[in-house]
Formats: C-alpha cells, sequence, structure tokens
C-alpha cells in the first residue's frame, strides 16, 4: 500500500473515533470533543489560539466560513491541487466544499420545427436550435425567472431561418449573478425579428454576450426594450453585431436605465453592413456612472444611420468611449441629441472617429461636459449648443433630492453626529446579495494559482470557458487584488481564515478582534439607534476592513483603515423601541484621497477631506481591531 493510501485510511479511521487532542481544553467549546482534529475549522482554531492572543471568544461568524470539507475530502483535493488535476474532480470538489460555480450546460436542443413556447424554464444549451425554420416564432417568457445562478447559452440559434420570429419576455429578471451568451444568434436570416424585452431587469451582476449576432443577416430586426433595466454592476458585450447586414434595423429603447456602474461594449458593431439602422433612445438614463465603448463601430459599412437620442440623459458621471466610430465609412448619418446631458462631469473621448469616411454626417445637439475629441474626421461634422467646460460645472447643482436617492441608497453614507442614542435614521439594504460561499482550507488555497498571468490555468480548474461570466468573474478580482494599494493603504486578499488573520495581526498586533453587523434586521427601512459605544473608548484608531470579492470561493479583499472611529450600536425598531439587531460602524475621518464624485458626497454634499464619512459594515463584511 502506498504512503499516501496509508495517510487517507489513517484519516478514515480517525473521522470514526471521538477524539480529544492536546489544547482543547483551552478552546473553551469552539470545537467538539468529537470533532476529527484534521478537519480544516479545527486546523483553524489551532491557529487562532496560536496567533491571536487575548483569550477572548472566537468570532462564530467568521468560524462559521470555515470550509466544511471533512478530512478525507480535504487530503484527496488537496493532492489533487498539487498534482493540478483538481478540475477532473470539477462538480464532486465545488458542491463538496460549498464554492461559486456555473453549472456544466445540460444536453443541447439540437432539432426544433414548430413554434415553442418557453415559460418557466431555465439553464439549457440551444445549439443549432430552429435552424433553417420558415416563418413561425418561439417566445421566452419568465425564462431563468428569479434564479440564482442562471446560464443560458444560443449558439448558431435560428441559423439561416427566413420570417422567423424570436421574442425574449421577462427574461432572467431578478437573478443574482446572470450568464447569457448568444454566440453567432441569428447569423444568415431573411426577415423576420428578435425582441428582447424587459431583459435581465433587476439583476444583481448580469453578464451578457452577443457574439456574431444576426450576421450576414438580410432585412431583420432587433429590438431591446427596458433592457438590463436596475441593474447593478455587471456588463454587455456586443461584438462583430449585425457584421456584413443587409438592412437590419436595431433598437435599444431604455437600455441600462437606472443602473448601477454597468458597462457595455460594442466592438465590429454592424461591421461591413448595408443600410444599417441603430436607434439609442434613453441609453443609460438615470444610470450611476455608466461605461460604454463603441470600437470599430459601423467600420466599412454602408449608408448607415445612427441615432444616439437622450443618451445617458441625468446619469451621474459616466464614460464613454467612440474608437474608430464609422471608420472607412460610406454615407454613414449619425445624430447625437441631448447626449451625455449627466450630472457630475463625466468623460468621452473620440479618437479616429470617422476616420477614413466619405459622404458622412455628423451632427451634436446639446452635447454634454468636457469631452476629448482625437483624431476627429473634420468634414461632415455640425456641433449644435455644446456644452462647453467653462459653463459645466453649473450642473453639477441641479442633482435633486429623488436622483441621489435613486444613485445612493438612503442610509447608505451618514455622519458621526447621527451615531446617537434616539436618532431615527434609514438604514440601507446590508443583505449580503453574492452567492454562498466558502472558505478554502489553507492546505489547497496554497497549492492554486492566483494571479492574472495564471488565468488559464484557474479557467480550467472552473470549467470556465473563453468569454464566459465566469472568466470574466476571476479576471476581474484578480485585477483588483493585484491592483497596486493607494497611497498609505496596506492590502492583501484572502482565501483562508488564517491568510486574513495574518493580514490583521501584521497591521494591527495579535491582540486583535473581529466585528460584524449581527443580522440583517432594519434593512430598507428606518431604524433607531440605541445604546452605543466607540471601540477603543471612542478613540481614533485604523482597522482592517474586509470585503467579499466575488470568485469561486470565499475571497476577501482586506485593506487597512487608518484614521477611523470604531462603533457598535444597538439599533432598535423605531415604533417599538425593541432591539432587533446589533451594529457596527465606521466613520472614516480622513476623506481626502476620495473621488470627488463619491456617493457620500452626493448624499450627504460637500467634498473630499472636508467631512468625515460613515457607513454600517454590511453583512458577511467585516471589520478588525485592537481588542478594548
Amino acid at each position: 500500500m502506498s504512503s499516501s493510501s496509508l495517510f487517507i485510511l489513517s484519516l478514515c479511521l480517525l473521522s470514526s473515533l471521538h477524539v480529544n487532542f492536546s489544547g482543547a481544553s483551552e478552546i473553551s467549546g469552539d470545537i467538539d470533543v468529537k470533532e476529527n482534529p484534521f478537519t480544516p475549522k479545527a486546523s483553524l482554531i489551532r491557529y487562532w489560539n496560536k496567533e491571536i492572543h487575548n483569550g477572548l471568544p472566537k468570532s462564530q461568524f467568521l468560524l462559521s466560513k470555515a470550509s466544511p470539507l471533512n478530512a478525507v475530502d480535504t487530503a484527496g483535493f488537496a493532492k489533487l491541487a498539487a498534482q493540478n488535476s483538481l478540475s477532473t474532480a470539477f462538480p464532486s470538489f465545488c458542491s463538496s466544499a460549498q464554492l461559486f460555480c456555473y453549472p456544466d450546460l445540460s444536453e443541447s436542443l439540437e432539432k426544433h420545427d414548430k413554434d415553442s413556447n418557453f415559460a418557466i424554464y431555465r439553464n439549457k444549451n440551444f445549439t443549432n436550435y430552429g435552424t433553417g425554420r420558415v416563418g413561425g416564432g418561439d417566445s421566452f417568457k419568465n425564462y431563468s425567472d428569479g434564479d440564482n445562478l442562471p446560464v443560458d447559452s444560443f449558439r448558431r440559434y435560428s441559423r439561416d431561418s427566413t420570417g422567423h420570429e424570436d421574442q425574449f419576455s421577462s427574461y432572467a429578471t431578478e437573478a443574482n449573478v446572470a450568464d447569457q451568451s448568444f454566440n453567432t444568434y441569428g447569423p444568415g436570416t431573411t426577415g423576420g425579428s428578435g425582441e428582447f424585452k424587459i431583459y435581465n431587469a433587476e439583476v444583481n451582476i448580469p453578464n451578457l454576450r452577443f457574439t456574431n449576432y444576426g450576421s450576414d443577416g438580410n432585412g431583420r430586426e432587433h429590438s431591446f426594450t427596458a433592457y438590463a433595466e436596475n441593474g447593478n454592476a455587471g456588463s454587455q458585450e456586443f461584438a462583430s453585431y449585425g457584421k456584413n447586414g443587409n438592412g437590419s434595423p436595431n433598437e435599444f429603447s431604455g437600455y441600462g436605465k437606472e443602473t448601477n456602474v454597468i458597462e457595455s461594449g460594442f466592438s465590429g458593431y454592424g461591421e461591413r453592413g448595408n443600410a444599417a439602422n441603430d436607434s439609442f433612445t434613453s441609453y443609460g438614463d438615470d444610470g450611476n456612472n455608466p461605461k460604454n465603448k463603441f470600437n470599430n463601430y459601423g467600420d466599412g459599412g454602408n449608408a448607415a444611420v445612427d441615432s444616439f437620442s437622450n443618451y445617458r440623459d441625468k446619469a451621474n458621471v459616466g464614460d464613454d468611449s467612440f474608437q474608430s466610430y464609422g471608420k472607412s465609412s460610406n454615407s454613414a448619418k449619425v445624430n447625437f441629441v441631448n447626449y451625455g446631458n449627466s450630472f457630475n462631469e463625466g468623460t468621452d473621448v473620440f479618437k479616429g472617429y470617422g476616420e477614413g469616411a466619405k459622404g458622412h454626417a455628423v451632427g451634436f445637439k446639446i452635447y454634454g461636459v468636457n469631452n476629448t475629441f482625437k483624431d476627429y474626421s473634420k468634414n461632415g461634422v455640425t456641433f449644435a449648443k455644446y456644452t462647453n467646460v467653462s459653463s459645466g460645472p453649473a450642473i453639477k447643482n441641479t442633482v435633486s433630492g429623488s436622483l441621489v436617492k435613486r444613485w445612493v441608497e438612503p442610509g447608505k453614507f451618514f455622519r458621526e453626529s447621527m451615531l446617537k442614542k434616539g436618532t431615527v435614521m434609514p438604514m440601507p439594504d446590508i443583505r449580503d446579495k453574492m452567492p454562498k460561499r466558502s472558505f478554502l482550507p489553507r492546505t489547497i488555497v496554497s497549492k492554486l494559482p492566483f494571479s492574472t498571468s495564471k488565468l488559464g490555468e484557474l479557467k480550467k480548474i472552473f470549467h470556465a470557458s473563453d468569454n464566459s461570466s465566469m472568466e470574466s468573474i476571476i479576471k476581474e478580482s484578480l485585477s483588483d487584488c493585484e491592483r497596486s494599494p493607494s497611497s498609505g493603504e496596506s492590502k492583501r486578499c484572502v482565501g483562508a481564515v488564517e491568510d486574513m488573520i495574518d493580514f490583521a495581526t501584521s497591521i494591527l498586533g495579535r491582540n486583535v478582534v473581529v466585528r460584524t453587523t449581527e443580522n440583517v434586521n432594519g434593512s430598507d427601512k428606518n431604524i433607531m439607534v440605541g445604546s452605543i459605544k466607540g471601540i477603543n473608548g471612542g478613540k481614533v484608531t485604523k482597522s482592517v476592513s474586509c470585503h467579499q470579492s466575488l470568485f469561486p470561493y470565499l475571497l476577501y479583499y482586506c485593506h487597512s483603515v487608518p484614521k477611523v472611529r470604531v462603533y457598535e450600536a444597538d439599533i432598535l425598531d423605531p415604533k417599538s423601541e425593541s432591539k432587533i439587531n446589533h451594529g457596527v460602524a465606521i466613520c472614516h475621518l480622513d476623506t481626502s484621497g476620495w473621488s470627488p464624485s463619491h456617493g457620500a458626497f452626493l448624499a450627504l454634499g460637500s467634498g473630499p477631506g472636508r467631512i468625515e464619512v460613515c457607513h454600517w459594515i454590511f453583512e458577511n463584511d467585516m471589520t478588525w481591531t485592537t481588542a478594548d
């Protein structure tokens, strides 16, 4: 028998015994005497006792996030990780370790020769679906509605169809982390239409991709109405959308309305198309910092008509980039009406716009503030009522209270003076909306790659295909973790509690304690502040705050926060004055390095360095301080 087999056999025997081990009497009930000492939780508690020197009760909140793996599975998965073969155990690893993984898609629906109505349907792979259909239509209504992690793939859908109609209504609404891919959707079609209505509304993190959508189509219409409305974060990508199309109009109406930090990318959209007609109406309206990139949009097109009306109107900040838009096109007509008329100065960059184009006409009417035009085709371009920098800043003062509430949830930020017994104030929604996950044992996470240079290896482990949502999720978190710290900041991303303890003690010393808000009661309601206590006597101190990052396993971005005051407060029902929660609040006393467009200053007024800003610690976030 091999040494590894003997080791696993010994773990199996240990798991069946009631074992008490040295140091158990010092743990004061943290480990049940029946628990196997080789489990990740038992190992974590021993490490906690070794590294934190105050004898205070351990945080059950943090211990509950320890890996649920048993001793045998921990050893087995650690061995696979060391051998770079963990991907072979993907389903069992994800379920046993309580990770966030998208399921491998179910069987493809290859054959389809009649109209279908897909209602209350989810997680399917539509490949070669509706190929060669003549007339008729398919309806997707309430598809993946309310799912936590909807994953849908439409590949070569309706290929070479004629007069075929597709309707997506109330598709994947109120989902958490949505992943939809429309790859080579409707190529070579003639006539017909595709309608996306109330698509991905109120999704927490939408990740949507339209690649070669409607390519080589003839006269096929597409409309996006109330698309991704009220979404939070996330992104949409349209690559080679309508490529080589002929007379195929596209309408984006109410697209991305009232979203928070949504990103859209249009790359090679309408490339080499003929008589394209695209309309962007109320696109990104009332949004908070919407970001859009138009790269090689309409490249080589003929007689295209594009209209941007009320685009990014009444948004906060915003960032749009038009690079090589309409490059080498012929007779393109583009109108920007009431474009970028946002509150607080946004950024727009037009680089190589209309370069090499002939017979084009571009009009800017009531155009927004402070934009950069570089290498811009000077012929055929007119500007009317263009708002320049000198007159632009006045718009900052016109933000109404209702718009501030839309962009910044009431109660998300408040002044330190509000933390007094008897104060009634709104509490934001502090509920954690990320997928539930657990930490990995240190013996496993230490063997996994964790850098953008090793992205391919991580994609293999977690079955993340190219250009998938999981790829973008992993890449974004890695990039954030690799970002250089800001001035005076120390930071570290941790995927094991032991690593979090190491970072906290390196900043604060070994006499530390971790705190979080007790529960979510009072969320999105008015609350009353009850008894309140300033940590470390209410003196100015420093802390280590840890915030979740979206990743397959539980990952926290931890950073040192100097010059703060930390408070604990009973949270009461304002009517009965009974205790419903016990909250932790942190007040940042130095805001000089914050952006002028930070939500705190929108909500509270003032600007960087002029006021302190306080907020509650949200569910599953935490702050470490020295113990009282």
